[in-house]
């Protein structure tokens, strides 16, 4: 059987860049190829230089064409795409960036709409909040956000919480977001996509921003990282009700939100103002988690080192169900310390049962599309 170019482009187009998750051919990576004695020789546009994914990109096209009756050896021959090219395609992957110039920067992304808040958007937005800092909030959004891939569905998370960012470290995320032409492509580990201030900050180094520079690092994070429109976007917020809180109600009206506590009274009654920040600003609490319920020992014993009751008599108080009571477990804790959540560490465990359940929860509780007045923050 003669190989044509035609039969290689064709063999190529199922094969997606493991970024962007979309086919090399529709992306433009694809250049030609060439095809002498069985020998095939092929032409790819990395995005940027330095691919991180270059060889995962070499092992899936090379795959794809050796399979191919009459093709005995496949080699690759690699480009870089152009400014000119990156811009288009930064065009193509964000709907709205084409309006503005390419040459200034604060013009393309003010033109870069939200799109989890424009209408038709089938994106579910779960805003993952508590009262206070040290409930395990995080580690719960980690978790949630895995259990809810498991089951197959498109899953991102923003760790909005800009001044304790834990996410990526929690997550085990071992590579920085890839950069193309200001479109920030975010890295996936556990088939959960995140971006976080982590990134762009050292561990070590205090970020001391006033509201606006928040107000727009948000904006940023959720309108020029390209997300493709995932099945779920979880929120990582900050302890309390500051500026943080009010620029994401503004910027994701039609967001649900999930309060998470401690079962004590103090750690009850501080979360319950979170919850009401929300009522205030028209966003609705669908569900109640209470974290740290109780240790197991060794002896069989559970032990409710943090007393009882908080998250019901918070879920009784909202008027919403107590979807979740989350243990405290020496996986639960050293996964997030060590970049392996329970959830994947030990996806049999009680803890992670627990999560799976939660996923189930929400699954079966679709949000109502309500339309929100616009929020007018003083």
């Amino acid at each position: 059987m003669t190989v044509e170019e035609t039969d290689i482009r064709e063999a190529l187009r199922p094969v997606q860049d493991p970024e962007l998750g979309r086919s090399v051919v529709d992306l433009g990576m694809y250049r030609g190829a060439t095809v002498r004695n069985g020998n095939a020789e092929v032409s790819i546009a990395l995005t940027t230089e330095g691919c991180p994914l270059r060889n995962e990109i070499q092992r899936r096209v090379s795959d794809a064409v050796r399979a191919l009756d009459g093709i005995r050896n496949v080699t690759l021959d690699f480009t870089v795409m152009s400014n000119t090219e990156r811009a288009e395609l930064r065009t193509k992957l964000l709907p709205g960036s084409s309006n503005a110039s390419h040459d200034n920067t604060e013009q393309r992304q003010a033109a870069t709409p939200v799109s989890f808040a424009q209408p038709g958007n089938r994106t579910r937005t779960l805003l993952v909040a508590s009262g206070k800092g040290g409930v395990g909030k995080s580690s719960v959004t980690v978790n949630l956000a895995i259990a809810l891939a498991a089951k197959g569905k498109s899953v991102a998370v923003v760790d909005a919480d800009v001044w304790g960012f834990s996410v990526p470290r929690m997550l085990g995320v071992d590579r920085p977001p890839v950069v193309i032409d200001s479109m920030i492509v975010p890295p996936e580990v556990h088939g959960v996509r995140c971006i976080s201030m982590g990134f762009f900050a050292r561990e070590d180094q205090p970020v001391i921003w006033r509201g606006p520079m928040l107000h727009k690092a948000l904006e940023q994070f959720l309108s020029d990282v390209y997300w493709d429109d995932p099945d779920y976007l979880l929120v990582d917020l900050p302890p309390g009700t500051g500026d943080i809180s009010l620029s994401l109600a503004q910027f994701l009206p039609r967001a649900e939100a999930y309060i998470v506590t401690t079962p004590n009274a103090t750690g009850q009654k501080v979360a319950q103002r979170a919850a009401f920040m929300f009522a205030k600003v028209n966003i609705k609490v669908r569900g109640v988690i209470e974290n740290m319920c109780w240790f197991e020992g060794d002896d069989g014993k559970r032990y409710k080192l943090f007393g009882t009751g908080g998250g019901a008599e918070l879920a009784q108080s909202l008027e919403v169900e107590l979807i979740g009571q989350v243990p405290l477990t020496v996986a639960l804790r050293s996964g997030g310390d060590h970049g392996r959540p329970v959830m994947v560490s030990a996806p049999d465990s009680e803890a992670s049962q627990v999560f799976v359940s939660i996923a189930d929860w929400i699954e079966a509780h679709a949000s109502s599309r309500r339309t929100h007045p616009e929020l007018r923050i003083v």
